[in-house]
């Protein structure tokens, strides 16, 4: 159940914003010169063989010397928040978050927001509370992640968040794949979702999470209940609000094996997806991929079997119900519950 991925045509676009005007070149100062790098740490000699020392002096020198060492394999591999980083204008981020989400029209529904907030969810639902692995710490999504099944399609996400990563090299890639989703949710109508810096990204790919912790489609509300809330920590109302992301996108053959959008409007973050799965009537697709729903009104729209689970489970579909009758109450729920997803597992 890769949640979000990008929808057809719709009714309801965003407004395009009007261009921009251009602005005048200026001719550039010579550039700051770089921050001076830390202080470095300083250590007492080593007491020699001939020198009469105490415990408490080795003790002190012995603890000094770890972190120092510490403290330089941090630094090498990107461990500690950097000069860089504490001087990030995140409000300038969102903005060139903002502006590339319309860059193409010719992309699914003419939005990137869809695949963005997609991005922030894989890299986010992978937490698992017991061993405490996973999660958007790390941005562990750069190495062989990458390649597990339900993280297809999603280089079309990173490459372009790429330029913006360069535009402002302190950000980490854990954060700037996060603070993309929230953006995107925000600028598709969406609630503001809460978010704050501090993620790091790994050296490498040790700290990658097994494949297979992301959701199933093909499954039922045992499977969704083993991972949103056994395994994440949810509880069943914040499983549901976290699943109407729905509300947004498409599903795409080539990577998830499933066609289609769950709404009529894919670009356009509300309760709708609430909505469809109460008003429509659904039956089985007759086609040649994987279990899926279409709504027998017309068959353009479609549900995944993770979805329908939700109006067959008494303990979920009661959630359903009220978020489909009380759209304030699902963009509060939402908001909570993916402000928390974005911060599983990571410690600020």
């Amino acid at each position: 159940m890769g949640l979000v991925g990008s929808l057809s045509p719709s009714p309801r676009r965003l407004p395009r914003r009007p261009p921009r005007k251009k602005k005048k070149k200026h001719l550039s100062s010579p550039p700051a010169p770089p921050p001076p790098p830390p202080p470095a740490l300083t250590l007492p000699p080593a007491p020699t063989p001939n020198q009469k020392t105490t415990k408490k002096q080795f003790g002190t020198f012995a603890a000094l010397a770890l972190a120092a060492g510490g403290l330089y394999y941090a630094r090498e591999n990107d461990l500690l928040p950097s000069a860089l980083a504490k001087s990030v204008d995140y409000t300038a981020v969102r903005k060139a978050i903002a502006d590339v989400l319309e860059r193409d029209e010719n992309y699914d529904d003419g939005s990137y927001g869809p695949v963005l907030v997609r991005l922030a969810w894989h890299a986010s639902g992978t937490y698992d509370k017991a061993t405490g692995t996973g999660g958007s710490n790390g941005a562990t999504m750069r190495f062989q992640e990458a390649n597990h099944g339900a993280n297809a399609g999603l280089k079309v996400a990173r490459d372009l968040l790429e330029p913006i990563k360069k535009q402002f090299p302190g950000i980490s890639y854990a954060d700037l794949w996060t603070l993309a989703g929230a953006v995107a949710i925000e600028e598709m109508g969406g609630p503001a979702i809460p978010w704050r810096p501090g993620r790091t990204d790994a050296a490498d790919g040790s700290a990658c999470p097994p494949d297979g912790r992301l959701p199933d489609a093909s499954k039922d509300a045992g499977h969704i209940r083993d991972v949103f809330e056994k395994r994440m920590g949810f509880s069943p109302r914040e499983t549901v609000a976290l699943i109407g992301a729905h509300a947004l996108g498409r599903c795409h053959a080539d990577r998830s094996g499933y066609v289609g959008p769950w709404t009529r409007s894919p670009t356009s973050m509300g309760n709708a997806y609430f909505t469809m799965l109460l008003e429509e009537k659904w039956r089985k697709k007759k086609w040649s991929g994987p279990v899926q729903y279409e709504n027998a009104s017309d068959g353009t729209l479609m549900m995944l079997p993770t979805d329908m689970a939700l109006i067959w489970d008494k303990g979920y579909r009661k959630y359903v119900e009220e978020f489909a009758s009380d759209a304030d109450a699902f963009d509060k729920a939402f908001a909570s519950a993916f402000g928390k997803l974005l911060e599983l597992g990571v410690k600020f």
